[in-house]
């Protein structure tokens, strides 16, 4: 290919991204903004590692699921509280719960590129991150679900596949998947209750134990993806 046309596929894959993104819906939107304030876990993960140098990988993501389920629950904790003030609290915890969502998403992404970089699996761009997150949120079920539609049928298919699908693959995955994800949580209710008070809806009263469930499922999630946590670092 000639470096003309190589700049000008550039140019059209950029318009295509650009287009993708405009065409996306709030729950996407969502999960995009989540995965992109998710960009620096590589450095959070060498933090760690530079403040812990004893830990060992499964160590390390111990500590990084300990956080995390903190977060998540407290993240849930304080909507509850405020949905318990008589009068106003409940319409401040509505106006609430879309921060909360994204907190959550933010929080859940973070978790998921950390482990992923323990992991050695390199994820740069949106997509690829957001098929990681989307498989999180959807727990145990999440990493067959996204065998079933690549037809893998290998065990821990992340760190094989991830990062060697087409770009137009991943996408058409992520937007099965989404669905799935959406009709999983209003099937439960309170649990994710996705499209209800805001995008995937967490509720307004789903308080510390709810999203402290919402973050063990993602954790189930994350141990379907990766599988069990590797002997020696994988470095960069």
């Amino acid at each position: 290919m000639s470096a003309r046309n190589g700049a000008a596929a550039s140019v059209r894959d950029e318009q295509d991204v650009r287009g993708s993104a405009r065409r996306r819906n709030a729950p996407e939107r969502l999960l995009d903004l989540a995965v992109r304030r998710a960009s620096r876990a590589d450095e959070h993960v060498a933090e760690l590692r530079r403040s812990n140098p004893a830990l060992s990988p499964a160590e390390l993501v111990a500590l990084l699921e300990k956080r995390y389920l903190r977060r998540a629950s407290r993240l849930g904790g304080a909507v509850g509280a405020t949905a318990a003030v008589p009068g106003v609290g409940t319409v401040t915890a509505l106006g609430l719960t879309t921060v909360q969502t994204v907190a959550f998403l933010s929080a859940s992404a973070n978790h998921v590129m950390g482990l992923a970089s323990i992991h050695g699996v390199r994820v740069e761009d949106v997509e690829r991150r957001r098929t990681l997150l989307l498989a999180a949120l959807l727990g145990e079920d999440g990493a067959e679900a996204i065998s079933g539609q690549l037809g893998l049928g290998t065990l821990y298919w992340t760190k094989a596949a991830i990062t060697k699908l087409p770009l137009g693959t991943v996408r058409a995955v992520n937007k099965a998947i989404t669905h799935r994800l959406l009709r999983w949580g209003a099937a439960r209710g309170g649990a994710l209750a996705l499209g209800r008070l805001a995008p995937f809806g967490v509720g307004a009263v789903i308080g510390y134990a709810g999203t402290r469930a919402m973050a063990k499922n993602v954790i189930e999630g994350t141990q379907a993806l990766f599988g069990p946590a590797p002997a020696t670092f994988a470095e960069a």
